[in-house]
Order: structure tokens, then C-alpha cells, then sequence
């Protein structure tokens, strides 16, 4: 039996939504393809607005097991840049990443929701959405905006995610 895994395809900047398109023409019964997204309070004209914004630009990401036609067919999809991987071999999302994952498949949307406001160097933990549980710092926070940018890691790197403040909690040192 086959075992399917999860993969990240790097893409044309601002294609993301195209390529998802094209892939579930050509591979969708075979495959779950997403988009991440996240949810952000924008202020515009002194109103606030909800709005969403991709969680990885850059980035979609593809469930199913690729075998060697699969992958030159997803390569020459127009759009995709490349297919993450390491010398010869394709990098998949490791586990522990795909406990969370799991939580953003979960959700029907593939959103994750708005925040509260803390400061820069904050340790926090994501307390709500499909990123629930992973911890991470705040390493800039656009007060006007209510948004954080969170160092948290993904992908067996470190990636700043911009998030809505309030599903993010404080963690408390042990000091």
C-alpha cells in the first residue's frame, strides 16, 4: 500500500490560488490540495475590517503519494517553482508538523482566527486555530494593525508567521 504524505510546493509569488486550481483539474481525486490562510483585523479609512491573508506566501500545500510521473507532472504544472526537497529525496512535513496540520485541514476554511496585543521578544503559545499549540516568540507587533509577526518552527526551519494578536497567550517565565 501506498502511503500518502504531505508536501510543500514552492510557487510563483501571488499564483498560489492558480496553481491549486490547475493541480485539482489534473490530480484532485488523488489528492488534497490547500492554501493555508490566516485572519487579520485591517484598519482602513478608521474602520476595521476582517480580512484573509495567506499563512505561508509562497507556499501550497499537497497530500497524496508522489511517485515519479506525479511529480513531473506536478513540476511542469505552470506556476510551481519547485517541489521542497533534500539532494535526491522529497522533503515531507515532518510529524510533529503534521499534528498541526491536522488541525488546519480540520478546519473547513483553512483560516486561522484574529488575536490580542503583546509585545516584541513575548514568548507565546498560538491558543486558538489550526496552529494550536505551537509556541514561538513575537518578534514585531503592529500595534495600529493588531498583528504579530511570530518566529515559530515549520518545516524543520524557523518562519515568521504575521498573525491576529488575540489567538496568541503569553507564556509565563519560570524565574
Amino acid at each position: 500500500m501506498k502511503k500518502e504524505k504531505w508536501y510543500a510546493l514552492f510557487v510563483e509569488s501571488n499564483k498560489e490560488k492558480k496553481v491549486k486550481q490547475l493541480l485539482e483539474k489534473t490530480m484532485a481525486q488523488d489528492y488534497k490540495i490547500i492554501i493555508p490562510t490566516r485572519e487579520l483585523k485591517e484598519r482602513k479609512n478608521g474602520k476595521w475590517y476582517h480580512k484573509k491573508r495567506k499563512l505561508f506566501p509562497g507556499y501550497v500545500l499537497i497530500k497524496g503519494y508522489i511517485d515519479t510521473q506525479a511529480y513531473h507532472d506536478i513540476k511542469n504544472t505552470p506556476g510551481i517553482v519547485e517541489v521542497l526537497k533534500t539532494n535526491e529525496e522529497l522533503l515531507t512535513i515532518d510529524e510533529k508538523e503534521l499534528e498541526v496540520l491536522k488541525l488546519l485541514i480540520d478546519n473547513k476554511d483553512n483560516n486561522i482566527g484574529v488575536s490580542k496585543l503583546y509585545k516584541e521578544d513575548d514568548t507565546i503559545q498560538i491558543i486558538e486555530g489550526p496552529l494550536k499549540g505551537l509556541e514561538g516568540y513575537i518578534v514585531h507587533v503592529n500595534h495600529r494593525k493588531g498583528r504579530a509577526k511570530v518566529k515559530i518552527n515549520f518545516m524543520n526551519d524557523e518562519r515568521i508567521v504575521e498573525l491576529g494578536v488575540e489567538i496568541v497567550e503569553k507564556i509565563q517565565s519560570q524565574t
